[in-house]
């Protein structure tokens, strides 16, 4: 990364307009980290237009972001060639690509970003979702590593921008599909039981329901059931906490979904099943330009079908519930 001597100021461009400042940052000066920029915008040594900022702050064409002097990292930054097998392996999950977006099915034990221990990622192989333009995809939601499914990427900036607005309005409708231990009561209805994050050890947290956490709503409903030991269950997040529907599933209805480790436990009906979560994003809808609604579904993950087989379940002529879809 090249020194800059001193503060400096850049203008933002109007393919840059609506994305946060963290990710603007993370663009255009890859060495600086999520907590430098925290502790900057405290002292505030970040500006825009003048004024203080927050790390969601979005932005807009034309404003100017003042930049603290960054120091050259001492060692050559050494950029990650891509292999061709994950290039392949990335572009094999395509399900549907148009000029703005891309939809791909994730599979199951695969994060979506990197982490201290994690080096293989969908963000680490987003160039190879380039195809005919010179821009890198960006994300703009997530999925947990042990879910399969549906992961939307926006092929440019300004679509990256329109489309998180969407996840944040709501006016994006997704479908999961769930295998839990248990049969809920009622078969159907509409959780909102609000989340909180709390410590464990100081390694790992833990989410929870507690009146005192952040509201969370989903629904559900029983698709299919062998007696009331095992459930499928179609769900939909209406909001977009971490774990959710995982959480829900396991406090909120006492039916834990299968191999979810964190907040299920193990079930007899397990045995033999792959060891993998049975979380699938299945489906989603979402506008892609006035009244005209795009829906795009995954197919059912090998682990899934493994167990719909084993459980006499079957996907035939089942269409995802709570999509909004054209008339």
């Amino acid at each position: 990364m090249p020194q800059i001597p001193k503060q400096q100021c850049q203008t933002v461009s109007e393919t840059e307009k609506d994305i946060r400042l963290d990710r603007w940052f993370k663009r255009h000066y890859p060495a600086v980290t999520h907590g430098m920029l925290e502790k900057w915008l405290r002292k505030k040594n970040v500006r825009i237009d003048g004024q203080k900022a927050t790390t969601n702050t979005r932005l807009s064409a034309g404003q100017v972001i003042r930049i603290p002097p960054i120091e050259a990292s001492t060692e050559p930054v050494k950029e990650k060639v891509l292999s061709k097998a994950d290039s392949t392996f990335i572009q094999k999950m395509v399900l549907y690509k148009d000029k703005d977006i891309i939809v791909l099915n994730k599979p199951a034990g695969l994060a979506v970003q990197g982490g201290t221990k994690t080096t293989r990622h969908i963000d680490g192989m987003l160039e190879a979702l380039k195809f005919e333009l010179n821009e890198k995809p960006h994300l703009v939601h997530r999925l947990d590593k042990e879910t399969s499914g549906i992961l939307v990427i926006a092929r440019t900036a300004q679509s990256a921008a329109v489309l998180s607005k969407l996840f944040k309005t709501k006016e994006v409708h997704k479908t999961y599909w769930a295998l839990v231990a248990g049969l809920p009561k009622p078969e159907k209805g509409i959780i909102e039981a609000p989340l909180i994050q709390k410590r464990i050890d100081k390694n790992k947290d833990y989410r929870t329901i507690d009146e005192e956490g952040v509201p969370a709503v989903s629904l559900y409903q029983v698709q299919d059931h062998l007696s009331d030991k095992i459930s499928w269950l179609q769900m939909s997040p209406l909001t977009g906490r971490t774990h959710q529907l995982r959480i829900h599933a396991a406090q909120a209805l006492k039916t834990p979904i299968l191999g979810d480790d964190r907040y299920g436990q193990k079930c007899s009906l397990e045995k033999d099943l792959p060891a993998k979560m049975f979380l699938h994003a299945k489906a989603i809808s979402l506008p892609i330009g006035g009244k005209k609604t795009l829906t795009v579904e995954a197919p059912l993950p090998e682990h899934f079908a493994i167990a719909f087989q084993r459980f006499g379940f079957s996907e035939k002529n089942v269409e995802p519930l709570f999509l909004r879809r054209n008339k």
